[in-house]
């Protein structure tokens, strides 16, 4: 990628980002900036992949071709306000913040801008993110891809309607915290029964890892594959019918309900 990234803020999304983007070789590590408040952070990412850093958010804006800004939700206004006039003309924002909304980022700028808004969640720290996507009108196709190209490196992509980016924070950028809770969970259960809690762990979340790499790779539908194991009077079939009587699905249902409705109350709508 013959173009220049800069990042505003060095938390884990960040981080996970520029480790994909140079262990895929994707763009050198000198065509990447990253600007943080705290000289220890960029100390660090420096010392792990050889980017450019620098206290300054004017500063990375005036480098980047392409800006992602990965900082805190309630901190996105004040740091758009920072750096709305130093971003050059054809310069791609990216967004990755729950409840922003292209309009709302638009306005702040006070002016045109190429954006696109983004999902991505926490799995990204061992390549394995799952990264919404969707673009302004200003954004060209090859412009697009290249940010794809970017979430790419640290895991899968899909394009979707903004109007479904609300869900889509549900259901993806929380998600991994529902799946450790039922890790955990299940964890304790055997801890109940006697097993070591380490030994567990290990076990609970391969097992977790495993059944969802069979949903991705096989197309079958997950109601199938609980099919498949659940024979005749056996044990599996006994552990379903504990949860679904204590109401499993609708629980989880409304968990998405849930969060869906907070990421739009925190937009506005």
């Amino acid at each position: 990628m013959k173009t220049t990234i800069g990042f505003i803020g060095c938390g884990n999304i960040a981080k996970a980002m520029i480790g994909g983007l140079i262990k895929s070789k994707t763009i050198s590590s000198e065509s990447i900036m990253v600007s943080n408040r705290t000289p220890d952070k960029l100390e660090r990412i420096n010392n792990s992949y050889g980017v450019l850093t620098t206290t300054e958010n004017k500063e990375v804006a005036r480098f980047a071709d392409i800006l992602i800004l990965s900082v805190k939700t309630n901190k996105y206004y004040e740091v758009i306000g920072e750096v709305k006039d130093s971003i050059k003309k054809n310069t791609v924002i990216v967004s990755i913040a729950a409840g922003r909304s292209m309009d709302s980022i638009e306005e702040a700028f006070e002016k045109k801008i190429k954006l696109v808004r983004t999902m991505p969640n926490i799995p990204a720290i061992v390549g394995e993110a799952m990264s919404a996507l969707c673009h302004n009108d200003m954004v060209r196709e090859d412009e697009f891809e290249s940010v794809i190209n970017i979430f790419k490196s640290f895991g899968e992509v899909e394009v979707v309607d903004e109007e479904l980016m609300d869900v889509v924070t549900a259901i993806s950028g929380s998600s991994p915290a529902l799946v450790y809770l039922f890790i955990e969970s299940l964890a304790d259960g055997a801890v109940l029964k006697g097993f070591p809690r380490n030994k567990a762990y290990k076990l609970v979340s391969q097992a977790v890892l495993g059944a969802a790499k069979i949903v991705l790779e096989t197309g079958k539908h997950p109601g199938q594959l609980k099919d498949e194991v659940c024979s005749a009077g056996g044990t599996t079939i006994e552990a379903i019918y504990a949860l679904e009587k204590k109401g499993f699905r609708g629980h989880v249902i409304e968990a998405v309900e849930k969060g869906t409705e907070k990421s739009k109350k925190l937009s506005g709508k």
